[in-house]
Order: C-alpha cells, then sequence, then structure tokens
C-alpha cells in the first residue's frame, strides 16, 4: 500500500529493480559489483553457494482470531533477502523480512505476511501473499512477497505443488518479487495484470526477471483456474503518467473476493509481521511529528517499550500511509479512530486515482457486485480476510456519486442506508487530514502528472 498508492503521485524509477540472479545476461548492469561485493575473498565451494544465495536478491492484519498461525522454525537466518529499489523510497526492510502465514479458509486459502517499510522512514505496514489451493490439487499464488527461505518453506509445507503465479497489478511492490519468486518455482505459469509500464523508463517484463508471463483477460472463461477462480480487470489510462490497472479475482468455491490495492480495513492492533522496532521508530516525536503538531509542544522523551507506544506508533504510520501528511500525528487518536475498522476506499487512491477516472470504477465495482455473492475480502494490504458483503463493498465507493452527474438511485440508497445502521461513512475523511493530499493532488495536475478531477464536479 505504501508504495501502491504514491506510485501514481510519485512513480519510481524501475531501472533498479532487476532482479540479480547469477548466470542471468539481463543482470549484467549490477551483477559485477554485487559479485564483487559479496564474493571478494571467498573460497569456490562458499562461491557456489553465495551465487546460489544471490537469487533472492533484488535490486529495484491481521487473521481472525480463529485463525491458526504459523512461522518456520528456520528463524531468522531464513528471512535474509536484500531489497533495496525504488528510487528516492526505497522499500524496506532492506535485509530481514519475516514471513507470518495464516490459514484463512481452512484447508483452502493462506495468507502470507511480511512488514513493508517506506525507505529510511518509520512508516511500515503490510504487505499480503493470498494462497488458494485448487481442485487440481495444486496451487494458486495472489501478489507474491519476497521468496525468503522462511516464505519458500511455509509454502512447501502446505504439501501441494505452485501451478499458478498471479500478478494482480501494475504496482512496483508487488511487482518486484514476481521475478526472484517464480524462479523458486520454475514450473509455475506466471500470469500479469495487462498494460504493464515502469517511469521513466518503460522497461519491459524481463528487465524485471519475468519471463513467459501470460495476460490477465477480463472475464476470461479460457483460464485454466477459471472453474474455481472468475477476474475482472480495471484498466484506466487516463488517471495520469501511467494507467491504474487492478485485476479483481472471485473464488466461488469459497466465496471470497481478492483486490490488491482497490479497498482496505485498518486493524485497531498492528498486524503482527511489523517488528516492535519499526513501531518504536515510529513512536518517537521525529521532524515529522513536529511538522505536523499544529504548534504544541513536542516532548523529546525518549520512547519505553510498552503497549502504548507500540499502539502509538501503529497509529501514526496508518495515518502516514493513508493522508501522507496527517493535521496531528503528535496526538494521532481522533484521525486514526476515523479511519479504522471500516471498509474504505485509500484516502490517496481515491484522490489520486479513483477521483479521476469515477465512470469505470464505478462500471468495474458495479460488475464485481453484481456478478460476484462475495462474503469476505482479502485485500493485500492491512486486515485480511474481512468479513463483508457486496453492500459493504459498494459503500466503501459511495463518494463516486460526488464525481458523477447521473447516478444509479441504487447506490446512494444502499450506501447511505449501510452507513447510517453500521454508524459509520465509509466515505468520510477528515478534512484537516485531506489537507495536505490534497494540496499534492493539484501539484500533480499542475505539473502534468495526474489528471484533473472531472471537470464541474466536486474536488
Amino acid at each position: 500500500m505504501v508504495a501502491a498508492t504514491i506510485a501514481v503521485s510519485s512513480p519510481k524509477s524501475t531501472i533498479l529493480q532487476n532482479p540479480i540472479y547469477g548466470g542471468d545476461p539481463s543482470s549484467s548492469l549490477y551483477s559485477g559489483s554485487l559479485k564483487g561485493l559479496f564474493l571478494h575473498h571467498v573460497k569456490p565451494r562458499q562461491q557456489q553457494q553465495q551465487r546460489r544465495e544471490l537469487t533472492n536478491l533484488v535490486v529495484a492484519s491481521t487473521a481472525t482470531p480463529a485463525a491458526v498461525k504459523n512461522s518456520s522454525s528456520n528463524g531468522s537466518s531464513g528471512r535474509f533477502y536484500f531489497n533495496f529499489t525504488g528510487f528516492p523510497f526505497p522499500l524496506g526492510p532492506f535485509l530481514n523480512r519475516q514471513t507470518i502465514r495464516t490459514e484463512a479458509v481452512k484447508g483452502c486459502i493462506w495468507l502470507f505476511e511480511q512488514e513493508q517499510a517506506l525507505g529510511f522512514s518509520s512508516v511500515s505496514t503490510n504487505i499480503r501473499m493470498t494462497v488458494i489451493k485448487l481442485k487440481s490439487g495444486g496451487l494458486w499464488i495472489h501478489a507474491p512477497i519476497a521468496p525468503t527461505d522462511e516464505c519458500i518453506q511455509l509454502i512447501k509445507e502446505l504439501g501441494a505443488p505452485v501451478e499458478y503465479i498471479v500478478l494482480p497489478t501494475f504496482a512496483y511492490e508487488h511487482k518486484i518479487f514476481v521475478g526472484p519468486f517464480s524462479r523458486k518455482f520454475p514450473r509455475a505459469q506466471v500470469w500479469v495484470a495487462p498494460r504493464q509500464w515502469s517511469w521513466p523508463l518503460n522497461l519491459p517484463l524481463e528487465f524485471l526477471g519475468i519471463f513467459r508471463a501470460k495476460t490477465l483477460i477480463d472475464e476470461d472463461s479460457s483460464t485454466p483456474w477459471a472453474g474455481e477462480i472468475e477476474q475482472k480487470v480495471l484498466s484506466s489510462p487516463e488517471v495520469g503518467i501511467g494507467p491504474y490497472v487492478e485485476v479483481a479475482f472471485y473464488h466461488k468455491p469459497s466465496r471470497t473476493l481478492l483486490v490488491t490495492d482497490a479497498v482496505i480495513f485498518v486493524p485497531r492492533q498492528p498486524p503482527e509481521c511489523i517488528s516492535k522496532e519499526s513501531l518504536l521508530a515510529s513512536a518517537k516525536n521525529g521532524l515529522a511529528v513536529k511538522i505536523l503538531s499544529k504548534g504544541r509542544e513536542v516532548p523529546n522523551e525518549p520512547v519505553v517499550d510498552n503497549k502504548t507506544n507500540r499502539q502509538k506508533g501503529w497509529e501514526r504510520m496508518v495515518l502516514q500511509i493513508l493522508f501522507l501528511g496527517p493535521s496531528n500525528l503528535l496526538e494521532p487518536n481522533a484521525s486514526f479512530a476515523q479511519m479504522s475498522q471500516k471498509l474504505i476506499v485509500s484516502p490517496i487512491v481515491k484522490t489520486l486515482v479513483f477521483s479521476k477516472v469515477p465512470e469505470k470504477v464505478r462500471e468495474w465495482v458495479d460488475r464485481i457486485s453484481r456478478d460476484w455473492r462475495f462474503k469476505r475480502i482479502i485485500p493485500a494490504h492491512f486486515e485480511a480476510p474481512i468479513n463483508a458483503s457486496r453492500s459493504d463493498f459498494r459503500a466503501a465507493f459511495a463518494f463516486l456519486d460526488e464525481f458523477l452527474v447521473d447516478t444509479n438511485p441504487t447506490w446512494p440508497s444502499l450506501s447511505l442506508l449501510f452507513s447510517s445502521i453500521m454508524g459509520k461513512a465509509a466515505s468520510y475523511f477528515p478534512p484537516d487530514d485531506m489537507r495536505t493530499l490534497s494540496s499534492l493532488d493539484q501539484f500533480l495536475v499542475s505539473v502534468g502528472a495526474v489528471k484533473k478531477t472531472v471537470s464541474g464536479r466536486k474536488q
């Protein structure tokens, strides 16, 4: 989410996203320096082992209480993964990633989560890979994460072969892991969302280590998993510097909707995969807190490791992820309460993407809620699985009415009815927190990086 939502507002160079591994000609641009760094003064046998380990190098929410949680017995030794990519905000952690596995639907769907940090900041969230066991006995992988030894071991413990690896978006935070992950399972087919792009150079997928990939097509009934999993593509080239592309999937046997960044559900407590060090770093009163403190005195006292400070760190992380510059990081409780425990569209995605193409988003949401009778949603960030119905999903997109002249009369009634019954306005965002994001939107429009919100309609 950290990177995906910023991909439109501040597109990253993918020139450093090339997976590096021994023997791949496409890695020659950087492999010399890295091999020199890792293999200097190493014996031949050790060199062979190190080269194997280089296949992991990349340059470029909690489950329900009933879920069964697992982590590999490999411990920290199986969590090494070199990741330093995404100029000017590389995605951390740079060297160590813990993987948490949970069982979302018994014997059928598993969630794999790792921490994802934004550059050198103290802001982190979770990034999620979803694994579905098909009737064939094979595994269908949605949005691969970093293939650490621990992660691969947790997959192998499921006792089934990986048959398909799916990239459901254009966003580089998910894209950079597909190549390294697919090399761990060379017999698996790789499928990717259409209209892939990168900036400032629109590089082919092969440069990112993704070979022989097939393209996901809207409502394609010829995919090998079509009898169990259906798909609908949202592709909007009109957004700005590049199209916003996301593919939603519906697993019919479990009535589960899979999305990437379309909707989120912020949990009260931080996901287990986010380290206490990250939470406590966010709880410190650093520069960002001082800038956004509204002139209040900011204490400079050390942060003690306790539940209160970890929670404060989590709340600050969430508000920075959702708003970039929230109104008050010193006391985040009120804004956090407004944004948590409900199904929403992220404020960044709403402002920089969906407000630009409301007709296409509405059509996509309509098709999803009309054709798929889902009872749970699994996004790629924050909490999952989320117990949510079609009306809940539509309510999260009620803001589209602000940007559309001719609205379907069933939309506002269903959305507002849900919001009033639940006492939660899914599309309400605190105006003070939205100021920085609105200013950024205006700036990006002025320089031509994103499209202006539909003329004559609410900004």
